[in-house]
């Protein structure tokens, strides 16, 4: 295989193609951007205030939290390479794409531009920042109880979406605001929710979508407990949202995009049943995407209009 030297043309169409089978930037970006600017405005309307986030603020927590998701993509490359190359060598690092080698040297270079931004707002992004990259080392290597882990499904994805309110910590520290973890808590918790939405949704599937060695919600716990656990987990956080949405002065309009929106996913649950031998998993993945990008964009808009 060529190198980025011997062949740049052919390296970046690689890299181009990796990107978009594995990390899409556009969708992250916005799906990131709606999550960053929600949390951001959540920590001005707890002090009373409205209006935008600062434009600096913003862009550093949006950059380095972007980042955090391709390290945490980048991270379960290696994770789960072996299982890749034995069940789904189409993928782009079995293939031979783009090896490990050099998303290594993407992590870092992404670390580095981490650390100069958050070293620029002062020592609390700092500090968050250094918690979350070594908490997810510790998801790199399964907590060093791979095997149990994989046992309990559900324990595995709790202790890994353990990362997302951290991240959301982090987002909040990158706020000129002074704050508690008691003022945050109800935030926190819907940010954990939220993903946990995403992450069940994106795997759940049909029963004549199913994979040998692809571990989905659907087949570890039966179609239809998985998608009760989706469901459990958008109600949830429609919950905990309206907790923070209180706080933050936003209860109405926050709730009624909650209702709606959970309202929907429960329709497009039922209708997915009404047919399996049509049903497609999307439907959840759709779903999910919806629901996050609604309650954030709904977060911070309320806020930014003083709602």
């Amino acid at each position: 295989m060529a190198t980025l030297a011997q062949d740049p043309s052919g390296a970046l169409s690689r890299w181009a193609t990796y990107f978009r089978e594995r990390f899409p930037p556009a969708q992250y970006a916005v799906a990131l951007g709606a999550f960053t600017w929600a949390t951001l405005a959540y920590t001005q309307a707890i002090h009373g205030k409205s209006g935008l986030p600062g434009a600096y603020s913003f862009l550093v927590a949006f950059a380095v939290t972007f980042l955090l998701f391709l390290q945490l993509r980048i991270l379960d490359e290696f994770k789960d390479y072996r299982e890749d190359a034995q069940y789904r060598p189409y993928r782009p690092v079995p293939r031979g794409l783009v090896t490990l080698k050099s998303l290594a040297r993407l992590w870092v270079i992404g670390a580095a531009i981490q650390l100069v931004l958050a070293a620029s707002l002062g020592t609390r992004p700092i500090a968050m920042l250094l918690l979350i990259l070594a908490y997810s080392g510790l998801m790199r290597v399964e907590f060093f109880v791979r095997d149990w882990l994989k046992a309990h499904a559900l324990v595995y994805m709790g202790s890994h979406m353990l990362i997302v309110p951290m991240i959301a910590a982090f987002i909040a520290a990158c706020s000129s605001e002074a704050h508690t973890v008691a003022e945050l808590a109800a935030f926190l918790g819907f940010s954990y929710l939220n993903f946990s939405v995403f992450e069940l949704g994106r795997k759940i599937w049909a029963p004549h979508e199913e994979r040998t060695g692809v571990e989905t919600y659907s087949a570890l716990w039966g179609l239809r407990r998985a998608v009760w656990a989706w469901l459990a987990a958008m109600w949830g956080a429609a919950a905990l949202g309206l907790l923070a949405a209180q706080r933050a002065g936003i209860a109405v309009p926050y709730a009624a995009m909650a209702v709606v929106l959970a309202t929907i996913a429960a329709v497009m649950a039922v209708r997915f049943f009404s047919d399996l031998s049509r049903a497609k998993g999307n439907t959840f993945r759709l779903a999910s995407a919806v629901w996050l990008l609604g309650v954030h964009i709904t977060f911070g808009a309320a806020i930014a209009l003083g709602a």
